[in-house]
């Protein structure tokens, strides 16, 4: 889509006069510029917002100055708030010379015109072409997609944020409190600032501090299935799941992925993942799974974000998945790949300041927030790692704090040498976070020796939290079998009884991948007995289609 054309603005409560100005204007700039009019004061600031929301930049106003309710510079005045950037030109009788003077220097007033400006080949053209001129030469043509205006201090703000950017949806992040115009629109829209973000549509359109589907739908992520029914159903996006997509499509089956988040899982956050197999140089997340994605849709399986899915049950010869909007899809097959999720980190002063401050994984987005400032990472594998040499990058210092007495208990050795050669990096072994200090941001953090039991500050803007996982397997605790640890068991691991999983039926074995419920799997890191590597939940999601496939041979 190309930028939409600037607009040149023309007030005057006369309509003849209005008529006019619209003629001349569009036989001279119609090419370059959308020539737009208003026949008050009040149109007027209705069109400014609505441009403003939608993001089209107003080169030029060209106002009338005797208007009831409202003058020529007083609108000025007002509707520079939301387009300081524009340029203004004030039409005037000959006895309003004194106050179009007066208005260069409290409204910011670039030039005043008389009336009658006949011919405008003299009298009008060669002064906004000067004046269009210097605006185009000066003036950068705004981002002309999504806008998302909130702030620093607005947890919400860094939800949306993060959402859009692991979903790989462009956007432009706006900060109300350092840009004014912005911040005069999310008033001028919602009746103050109390309430944000605010999310700007090209179109116009916009949303107050969305829930991740109102989201996702707005921004054109596909959140409902297409068909009611599919060979293979699977949840999770993660490397597990999107490999299965990948096999299960490739091999003909109709095939439906459902994605809570975003496609990647906790794979897709890290910032470089360096033992992957077949990329020398290191991957990113998001792009191992921005090309696993694209391979899955190209093979046809179809993918749905922003959809938690909240039970299981079974009607032989289906299975039948509820989503969160209450809506149901049923399948032959369903491959659970939900992953892990960040554990919680359990201390005083958390809570309040999580989107703030205070962030769980590597949180990308905010990287540059906290350029030239201190932050600190807590965790000791090889996700707090790669966290690390990620914001080493941005920030003055790093600092690790881990409960280890080294790094090497559970980090990869590539990345110990490489954190211990990073001089902006220092590592803090055995202590633990005993309480986080701040309000409306992060100020410092407590922690406790755990050999002496000795507590100390250190000073820091922002955490990043890396302490471990748990399996994303709650949904489906009452018709699954898990471990003590709530990881799904499968294949030969499930519990027998007079050799057989409890309440199967069938006159076989589970299949490798298979759970208590025929025709049920279970891939990757949610798996019991897994291998939780990146390339290994890899290989399960491809493995586990030969189980499927077997498995459908019998429906």
């Amino acid at each position: 889509m190309s930028p939409a054309k600037p607009v040149i603005l023309s007030v005057d409560d006369d309509p003849q006069v209005l008529g006019a100005i619209e003629r001349d204007l569009r036989a001279q700039y119609r090419r370059d510029y959308r020539i737009v009019k208003a026949g008050s004061p009040e149109e007027a600031m209705e069109v400014s917002v609505q441009l403003k929301e939608r993001g089209t930049p107003i080169a030029l106003f060209l106002v009338d100055q005797r208007m009831p309710h409202m003058t020529g510079t007083e609108f000025l005045g007002e509707v520079s708030k939301l387009h300081p950037d524009s340029r203004k030109v004030l039409l005037t009788a000959y006895a309003d010379t004194e106050v179009a003077i007066q208005g260069i220097n409290t409204v910011g007033l670039d030039h005043y015109l008389m009336k009658p400006w006949d011919p405008p080949d003299q009298l009008l053209y060669p002064v906004l072409d000067d004046i269009l001129a210097e605006w185009a030469a000066v003036v950068r043509v705004p981002f002309d997609g999504i806008r998302v205006a909130g702030a620093r201090s607005s947890p919400q703000s860094y939800a949306v944020k993060e959402f859009l950017s692991r979903n790989q949806v462009p956007y432009q992040w706006i900060d109300i409190d350092e840009d004014a115009p912005t911040r005069e629109l999310v008033s001028a829209l919602v009746g103050g600032v109390g309430k944000l973000p605010v999310v700007l549509f090209p179109d116009g359109q916009h949303l107050v501090a969305p829930s991740t589907r109102d989201l996702a739908e707005m921004a054109g992520l596909k959140t409902k299935a297409t068909r009611p029914f599919y060979d293979l159903i699977i949840v999770g996006g993660g490397p597990a799941g999107l490999a299965n997509a990948v096999y299960g499509a490739s091999e003909g089956l109709n095939t439906l992925l459902i994605e809570e988040r975003a496609p990647g899982g906790q794979a897709g956050t890290s910032s470089r993942i360096e033992n992957y197999l077949g990329f020398p140089k290191g991957v990113s997340g998001a792009d191992l799974t921005n090309r696993a994605t694209a391979q899955a849709r190209r093979f046809g399986a179809e993918l749905l974000t922003a959809q938690a899915v909240m039970g299981l049950r079974r009607e032989d010869p289906y299975r039948i998945v509820t989503l969160a909007d209450g809506t149901e899809v049923a399948s032959y097959a369903v491959v659970i790949a939900t992953g892990m999720e960040v554990r919680a980190l359990e201390a005083p002063g958390i809570d309040p300041l999580l989107g703030i401050g205070v962030y769980y994984g590597a949180a990308m987005t905010e990287a540059a927030t906290y350029r030239g400032r201190d932050v600190c990472v807590v965790g000791g594998a090889n996700s707090a790692g790669q966290g690390a040499l990620f914001f080493s990058r941005y920030a003055k210092r790093v600092t690790m704090l881990v409960r280890a007495p080294d790094l090497s208990t559970s980090m990869s050795q590539y990345l110990v040498d490489r954190i211990i050669a990073t001089e902006n990096i220092e590592v803090i072994n055995r202590v633990e976070v005993r309480k986080v200090v701040g309000s409306g941001e992060l100020d410092s953090v407590l922690l406790r020796d755990l050999d002496t039991g000795e507590e100390k500050d250190i000073d820091a803007d922002a955490m990043f939290i890396f302490i471990g996982t748990r399996p994303c397997s709650d949904m489906l605790a009452e018709i699954i079998e898990r471990d003590e640890n709530g990881f799904i068991l499968t294949g030969p691991d499930l519990p027998k009884h007079n050799g057989r999983p409890r309440g199967w039926g069938l006159d076989r074995d589970p299949l490798l991948f298979e759970t208590n419920i025929p025709g049920v799997f279970a891939a990757g890191d949610v798996r019991s007995g897994a291998n939780r590597r990146v390339a290994a939940a890899v290989g399960e999601g491809s493995a586990a289609i030969y189980s499927v496939h077997r498995y459908l041979m019998t429906v």
